[in-house]
């Protein structure tokens, strides 16, 4: 589980017209899903299968990254399509993995993705960050609203639906096929690697509204909420997923992953050796039944962020943020690692979901 700490100016969306050598079949566009529990609409982006004769803008484009071509608004094909739900790191938003959206999109699936509240770009604090319930709910809302809704449901197919998660949103994807996480584990792991970014971030004492950095309570975990941190999160319509180093990779029971139902599969990014504790996840894989592990090497965590601009990492610095995002130093380029976690992403939910 990882902290990205940007400023929300950076982060905001250009619509930016783009030309490519061949026309994409993904369309966009943003919905507004009812929340009780957030006592807001979820902000949602959706992209789809479109061949519509359209403009395309750049999805996620903005002055750090590079965002992913697709059209506005347009109209999504006939047919029925699997419903895959995604879900961010802690820090970032939902448009931060529209290159992997985009990519399933074109591949004839229907993804969504919420900006979870407290744990998104501008609108993250400490306290927010470990009450994993409030997100596994955003997915479950979006679920039941896209397949009742009369502009979806006869585009969604409702007995085909999967999760991918990535780091925080990994945690949130194993929470909702049954994972369940210990508060005391997880109070351990920070007690005994407190330079982990996750645990420093509990600690700092700030946090991010509005975008704009604000004092913020010091997360103490034994006296968090244990009843809620714990509880089971489980939705039984997804029945598949794909789990992007997950944060709490330390802290999941090992009697709950062992009864998971779900197609599971595991990435982790980086070679072997090479990857931080917090979300290495082999010996979770291995709890759970028929559950596939990979790594992609060459990689970390933050290749699985947009490409870069260049200079990005220089300008980064100069705006005072501390997380290496943009540094690929001794790194594979991040185009490539993109491409080959793609295809293993792409053939997961074709093998589990088609």
């Amino acid at each position: 589980m990882k902290r990205l700490v940007l400023l929300t100016a950076l982060l905001t969306t250009a619509f930016l017209p783009w030309t490519a050598s061949a026309e994409t079949s993904v369309g966009a566009t943003t919905i507004h899903v009812p929340s009780p529990q957030r006592d807001k609409p979820l902000s949602v982006d959706v992209w789809y299968p479109s061949d519509a004769k359209a403009p395309e803008v750049l999805i996620g484009d903005n002055r750090i990254f590079t965002g992913a071509p697709a059209k506005p608004d347009a109209a999504i094909n006939p047919g029925r399509y699997p419903l895959i739900l995604l879900s961010h790191g802690s820090g970032s938003r939902a448009q931060g993995m529209a290159w992997i959206a985009a990519r399933l999109a074109e591949q004839g699936f229907i993804v969504a993705g919420p900006d979870h509240p407290g744990t998104t770009s501008g609108d993250s604090t400490p306290i927010a960050t470990p009450r994993i319930w409030e997100r596994t709910q955003d997915l479950s809302n979006i679920i039941t609203w896209m397949t009742g809704d009369a502009r979806w449901k006869g585009s969604v197919d409702a007995a085909k639906i999967g999760v991918i998660g990535f780091s925080l949103g990994g945690s949130t994807a194993l929470e909702l096929i049954g994972a369940r996480a210990d508060l005391n584990a997880y109070a351990d792991y920070c007690d005994r690697y407190t330079m982990m970014m996750d645990c420093q971030w509990f600690a700092g004492g700030f946090g991010f509204v509005d975008g704009k950095r604000v004092a913020s309570p010091v997360v103490n975990l034994r006296e968090f909420d244990k009843a809620h941190f714990e509880q089971s999160n489980l939705d039984p319509r997804i029945t598949s997923a794909v789990i992007v180093d997950p944060g709490l990779a330390t802290a999941f029971r090992a009697d709950s992953l062992k009864a998971i139902k779900a197609k599971t599969t595991i990435i982790n990014l980086g070679s072997p050796g090479g990857v931080p504790v917090a979300v290495y996840s082999y010996k979770l894989s291995g709890e759970i039944p028929g559950a596939q592990y990979h790594q992609i090497p060459g990689s970390n965590h933050f290749s699985f962020l947009p490409v870069c601009k260049p200079g990005a990492q220089d300008f980064l610095s100069e705006t005072g943020d501390v997380d290496p995002i943009c540094d690929g130093k001794g790194l594979r380029d991040r185009a490539e690692v993109h491409k080959d976690a793609e295809k293993l992403i792409v053939e997961v939910f074709e093998k589990t979901l088609k």
